[in-house]
């Protein structure tokens, strides 16, 4: 198990990105978080096998109306998520989507 942190930049938000992002992670029983930033990007939390987190980056390229410019990866220490959850504003979580 590995868990990375990934920062979008481009179009990827009020699209829907987050949702499809989540949509993804749950199909692929990717653990984690995803969030937009106040600077217009989305942060994504995720852990999973290497190979699965590999192709869920694929994946998220795939969101309709989203068109991401950059994609930033980095490894962090492992962090243990119950599910995956779209972080709406700070300290507040919703699951149903």
């Amino acid at each position: 198990m590995k868990s990375v942190e990934i920062l979008i930049t481009g179009r990827v938000q009020k699209v829907g990105f987050r949702a499809c992002v989540r949509r993804i992670a749950t199909d692929l029983n990717v653990t984690g978080t995803v969030m937009n930033l106040s600077d217009g990007r989305v942060q994504i939390y995720a852990t999973g096998e290497l190979m699965i987190l590999e192709k869920f980056v694929s994946m998220v390229y795939g969101c309709p109306r989203a068109v991401i410019r950059d994609v930033h990866i980095e490894e962090i220490p492992l962090k243990n998520f119950t599910d995956f959850s779209v972080i709406k504003s700070e300290g507040r979580v919703s699951t149903a989507l």
